[in-house]
């Protein structure tokens, strides 16, 4: 009965931890192999990754073999590796599990021990399986890159930000990215670096001396944390969306800075039970959204978070399944369901719906629906679809 409680018969799936760490590194030069014999490469590409056609990348697939699924090979992989590094010559390269080789127990860290032994390119091993979201996979593997990667470094005079945890898969390519650096920089806050979208290398290697780091997604959260271990600097997880929460989230940016302490707007004072709006999506985008909603309406919401991840902007009361009959019946309790349209093929009749699509659930199918939800244009956005 678990079981059948757990099988969606509409609802569809959020983008696989493997995708995550592909659009993660996406722009950072390095060699990415996807271990699997050919779907995943191209549902990534097809589905998950709207760069793919714009801008280059060194992401491929291992070609994985019965034969070499079936005794085990692991020579194979780590040979078609090292001549990779050899013949492209990568920054650094990265291994990443697929459901195949989960299920044979490939030790991918160790395979990237192995590599790096034999060509001294630095190598990453992410042990995703598929069967977590990208939330987890981008996270390891920004986290990873950090780790490896960023020098001691002074911090810088003056109040700076970096943004953590952007990829697509959460912000698309329709100008979210873009929105947040003006929208900061217009409030006399410049942009160190953008982990991991639109920054060079040597803007991601400058993120030590930014005064406070800003989480935008589940997926920087680790990454947030390390930072705070290596350089002290604190955190603001949220988005800001609409006037209100706009004004409320520059002002802790500031007093992050001002005093070494981490800052949450983005999180709600209270949930309320039936009858409120429910939100659902990713944990930090979903969170922001209910406190825009919130603060506008002075009406109360709830997150409905599907991922494995929270962000830190979830408040008790909020809810976290994966179960399409669960969400059904959440949906049922509320006056107004804030999703994906796909959600929307299992909203009980008679709810009103707004549409907001997620690249990284429905990926390209509603792209050009899903709207800069940076600052004012938020309101604009909830002014033209609330009804």
């Amino acid at each position: 009965m678990l079981l059948l409680k757990q099988a969606n018969r509409i609802l569809s799936t959020y983008t696989a931890d493997v995708s995550g760490v592909c659009s993660a590194l996406y722009e950072m030069d390095g060699l990415i192999v996807m271990h699997d014999a050919s779907g995943c490469n191209s549902t990534y590409n097809t589905h998950d990754e709207p760069r793919w056609y714009t801008t280059p990348s060194r992401i491929y697939i291992s070609g994985l073999t019965e034969t070499e699924a079936m005794l085990g090979d692991e020579e194979k992989l780590l040979q078609d590796l090292v001549e990779g590094i050899r013949q492209l010559k990568p920054r650094f390269a990265a291994v990443a599990g697929t459901p195949i080789p989960a299920m044979m127990g490939t030790d991918l860290p160790g395979i990237a021990r192995a590599a790096e032994r034999r060509t001294g390119v630095p190598c990453f091993g992410f042990q995703t399986t598929g069967m977590h979201s990208y939330v987890t996979g981008a996270s390891m593997a920004l986290e990873a890159v950090a780790r490896r990667f960023c020098p001691e470094l002074p911090r810088a005079e003056g109040l700076s930000v970096n943004l953590l945890g952007v990829t697509p898969l959460d912000f698309s390519v329709v100008g979210n990215v873009e929105a947040l650096r003006a929208l900061l920089e217009e409030n006399g806050i410049p942009v160190r670096s953008c982990w991991a979208m639109g920054s060079s290398w040597e803007e991601l290697m400058e993120a030590g001396r930014a005064s406070v780091n800003l989480v935008l997604s589940s997926a920087g959260l680790k990454l947030a944390q390390f930072f705070r271990e290596k350089y002290g600097t604190p955190y603001v997880a949220g988005i800001p969306m609409g006037e209100a929460l706009t004004a409320r989230y520059l002002s802790a940016v500031r007093e992050a800075a001002r005093t070494g302490e981490c800052q949450f707007p983005a999180k709600g004072a209270e949930v309320p039970g039936e009858g409120g709006a429910l939100i659902i999506g990713e944990a930090v985008w979903a969170a922001s959204m209910r406190r825009a909603y919130e603060l506008t309406t002075g009406k109360p919401a709830r997150v409905l978070c599907p991922l494995e991840l929270d962000g830190e902007t979830l408040v008790p009361g909020d809810l976290r399944m994966t179960g399409e009959r669960e969400i059904a019946a959440a949906m049922r309790g509320a006056n107004l369901v804030i999703a994906d349209p796909i959600y929307q093929f299992v909203l009980p009749g008679g709810i009103p719906f707004l549409r907001f699509p997620h690249e990284g659930y429905s990926g390209r199918i509603w792209r050009k629906e899903i709207p800069v939800f940076a600052g004012k244009s938020w309101d604009e956005w909830f002014s033209r679809h609330h009804f």
